[in-house]
């Protein structure tokens, strides 16, 4: 099947191939060409070109598009999400107006221990419901690929029901999902008082579990300030990486409170939050393949410092911007208010903000080979917009729809 998208006011995010990341000075580059059309065979990116280069005539079978003046952008890889979570919290969200702290909250039982809570008592039916409106709403909203973490169940079987829930959702929908096991994102109500205990819960029975089912491509521990430690990280992020998952990090969100150490030396795909990363963090992350990701709609959410894009950025690390949507922290997978937010609050430029969100949110879930950018052979993940001034306008014009239409391997949604 063929499909020749015509009529393009600008074709971005483009790439010869063969591009994992961008870093440094290279995220100010955000490629585009002007006037132009997009030949998609199969699901695939199979050509491009200016209007004023057109290697046609195509097959009288392929199906045209008319973008309309619009610009095409490779969907957003959001590689940070939780949306698979039993109702919502705005409860919580009265409490932060009124003055309680995240820890505050959490301390009163609230936070992650009342989602695990009310995700018990849900069927994994309405879970998938409920999970399947938040997955429309991305899909709408522009993202093609995104990571859906566990970390609501804080017990064996709730973790399993949470990750079969995620394997349903790639399952039934054309977004391209990975799945991460975060067992370790509290400790379970039953182990108050026996954290030593719970972590030995998560290495010899959780992850067993979730490999022998095949659940889980990453596992992840929120490696913070009153949750997990460095050593208890590191023994997680060990035992899963015997089973082939490899680590991802919640870290220095709350404190500085060792996550990037702990990335680094595991080699750890992503370590995400960074809201209280160190210069020294930054130092640690020159030179290894460890992706840092912000989520500056967790620091709009709760008043929190944002993490130091542009300081990693000139520092010549790469970046990626996902969005955390959760029901406690980031009631939002909007991508992008997410830029916004990147531009607005931590400097970024437009065209690293979208690199952030595209390519290197792709890298940050290593799938950077087929998703993320606009090159031949990648998925033709993309969506078109209505006519904007430029690429600039998508993190200016901060909360007005430009989306007309979104494509998933070639496919309308």
């Amino acid at each position: 099947m063929k499909l020749l998208v015509k009529n393009i006011a600008t074709l971005a995010g483009i790439d010869g191939g063969g591009v994992l990341k961008k870093a440094g000075a290279d995220m100010a580059q955000f490629n585009s060409i002007n006037n132009a059309w997009m030949l998609v065979e199969n699901g695939i990116i199979s050509d491009f070109d200016s209007a004023d280069n057109r290697l046609g005539p195509f097959d009288a079978d392929t199906t045209t598009v008319d973008a309309a003046g619009g610009t095409v952008l490779p969907s957003w890889c959001d590689s940070h999400t939780h949306i698979v979570y039993a109702g919502s919290r705005e409860q919580e969200f009265v409490d932060k107006i009124n003055g309680l702290s995240y820890a505050e909250i959490a301390r009163r039982g609230g936070g992650i221990l009342n989602s695990a809570d009310r995700l018990h008592e849900m069927s994994e039916g309405e879970l998938y419901e409920q999970a399947m409106q938040r997955v429309r709403e991305v899909i709408a909203k522009g993202t093609g690929a995104i990571e859906i973490k566990s970390g609501y169940g804080l017990n064996t079987q709730d973790e399993l029901k949470m990750l079969r829930i995620i394997a349903r959702i790639q399952e039934s929908t054309r977004l391209r999902v990975m799945a991460t096991f975060l067992g370790a994102h509290a400790v379970g109500r039953e182990y108050a008082g026996r954290q030593a205990d719970y972590v030995n819960l998560v290495i010899n029975e959780m992850i067993p579990a979730v490999a022998a089912e095949g659940l889980a491509d990453f596992v992840d521990v929120f490696c913070d300030k009153g949750f997990f430690t460095p050593e208890e990280t590191s023994r997680i992020l060990e035992a899963g990486a015997k089973y082939g998952m490899r680590g991802k990090i919640h870290g220095q969100e709350l404190a500085p409170s060792g996550g990037v150490e702990v990335a680094v030396k595991h080699h750890a795909l992503s370590v995400d939050h960074l809201e209280s990363m160190t210069d020294d963090d930054i130092a640690l992350l020159r030179d290894a393949d460890t992706m840092p990701t912000a989520l500056p709609g967790t620091s709009f959410f709760l008043n929190m410092p944002f993490a130091p894009g542009r300081k990693m950025i000139d520092a010549g690390l790469p970046l990626t911007i996902a969005s955390d949507y959760n029901p406690g922290s980031t009631p939002s997978g909007d991508m992008k208010f997410a830029i916004s937010l990147a531009c607005i609050k931590m400097r970024l430029q437009p065209a690293e903000a979208l690199n952030a969100a595209t390519i290197n949110g792709a890298a940050a879930m290593g799938l950077s080979a087929d998703y993320g950018s606009i090159a031949v052979g990648k998925v033709a993940n993309f969506f078109i917009t209505r006519p904007i001034p430029s690429i600039d306008f998508i993190p200016y014009a901060y909360t007005t729809p430009i989306i007309e239409r979104v494509f998933l391997a070639g496919q309308e949604q």
